[in-house]
C-alpha cells in the first residue's frame, strides 16, 4: 500500500481550517465567558468578605464564619462556571459535572454521617448557643465546665478533672441541664426523725437552723414538708434556695446545711433514727419470740 503524503496532508490542512473556523466562530462567546468567569471572581470575594463580616457579628467562632463565607465563594464561583460553560455550547458537560457532584455527594454523606450529623449539630449550636465556653453544663452522664465547643464535639472538664469529648449531635439532641443559665437553685435534703418527737418542735429547730446559713438567697422562705411514715422514721424534706456559685459551692452549701441540722438535733435531743427490723414469729400458729425463750428455759 503506497503512501499519499499530499492526500494526508490535504486532510490536516482541512482539520486545521474546520478548527480555525470554529474558534473563529466561537472567540466572541469564549471572550464573554472569561469575562463572566473574571466578573463572577471579584463577586465571589465581595460576598465572601461581606459575609464573614456579618457573620462575625452574631457567631462568635471563626472557623464558623470562614466555613460559610468559603461556601458562598464557592456557590458564586460555581454559578459563574456554569453560565461560561453554557456561553461555550457546553451545556452537556454541565449536566455531566452536576450529575457527578451530586452523586459524591450523596456517597459521601452515606460513608460519613456520623461525622456530618455532629457538624450540623455544632453549626446549629454556634448559631443557637444553648450552651457557652464557661458554662456549668450535665449531659450524656458527665457534669462539668465547658472547655470547648468546635464543629465536631464539645469538650467539658469534669469536677474529678477529666476531660471528656462528647459528640455535638449528642449534646444537640439530648437534654442537656445548663446550671450556669439558672443562676438560683434549690437544695432538697431527705432527713427522718423518731416516731417519739413532736413534729412541730422539730419542723421549727429544723428551719431555725438553716435560716443562719450564709449561702441563703435573700427573699426565699425556708420550706420543710413531712411526706411519708418509713419504717423506722417520719421522713421530711426541707428546701432551701441558694444563689448558685458552681458545683462545688452548691456541694459546700448543701454539706453545711446538713452539719447545721445534726447539730440542732443534738443539741436539743431529737434522734434521727436507725434503720430497725421488728421480727415477729407468732403470725399464724407462730411461736412468739418471748415464749420461744421460755420454753428453752424450762428445759
Amino acid at each position: 500500500m503506497n503512501f499519499n503524503l499530499s492526500r494526508a496532508i490535504d486532510i490536516l490542512q482541512g482539520k486545521l481550517e474546520n478548527w480555525l473556523e470554529n474558534l473563529t466562530a466561537m472567540l466572541p462567546n469564549l471572550v464573554v465567558a472569561v469575562l463572566v468567569v473574571v466578573f463572577f471572581y471579584f463577586i465571589a470575594k465581595l460576598l465572601r468578605a461581606v459575609a464573614k463580616k456579618l457573620l462575625d457579628r452574631f457567631v462568635e467562632k471563626g472557623a464558623i464564619s470562614n466555613l460559610f463565607s468559603a461556601i458562598i465563594y464557592l456557590i458564586t464561583m460555581g454559578v459563574g462556571l456554569i453560565i461560561a460553560l453554557n456561553l461555550l455550547k457546553l451545556e452537556q458537560t454541565v449536566t455531566s459535572l452536576l450529575a457527578g457532584a451530586g452523586i459524591i455527594g450523596l456517597a459521601l454523606g452515606f460513608a460519613f454521617q456520623d461525622i456530618t450529623a455532629n457538624f450540623i449539630a455544632g453549626v446549629l449550636m454556634a448559631f443557637r448557643k444553648p450552651i457557652q465556653v464557661g458554662d456549668i453544663i450535665s449531659t450524656s452522664n458527665y457534669t462539668g465546665t465547658v472547655e470547648e465547643i468546635d464543629l465536631r464535639a464539645t469538650i467539658i472538664r469534669t469536677f474529678q478533672g477529666l476531660h471528656v469529648i462528647i459528640p455535638n449531635k449528642d449534646v444537640f439532641q439530648t437534654p442537656v441541664t445548663n446550671f450556669t443559665k439558672t443562676y438560683d437553685r434549690r437544695i432538697d435534703l431527705e432527713v427522718g426523725v423518731s416516731y417519739a418527737e413532736d413534729l412541730e418542735r422539730v419542723r421549727d429547730i429544723a428551719i431555725g437552723a438553716v435560716s443562719k446559713l450564709p449561702y441563703l438567697l435573700p427573699g426565699q422562705e425556708v420550706k420543710l414538708f413531712y411526706h411519708e411514715f418509713g419504717d423506722s422514721s417520719i421522713n421530711f424534706t426541707i428546701m432551701l434556695w441558694i444563689h448558685y456559685p458552681d458545683e462545688p459551692g452548691y456541694l459546700r452549701a448543701r454539706s453545711e446545711a446538713i452539719i447545721a441540722i445534726k447539730k440542732a438535733f443534738d443539741q436539743n435531743g431529737i434522734t434521727i433514727p436507725f434503720p430497725i427490723r421488728t421480727l415477729d414469729f407468732g403470725i399464724k400458729g407462730g411461736e412468739k419470740l418471748s415464749e420461744m425463750t421460755l420454753h428453752h428455759d424450762k428445759d
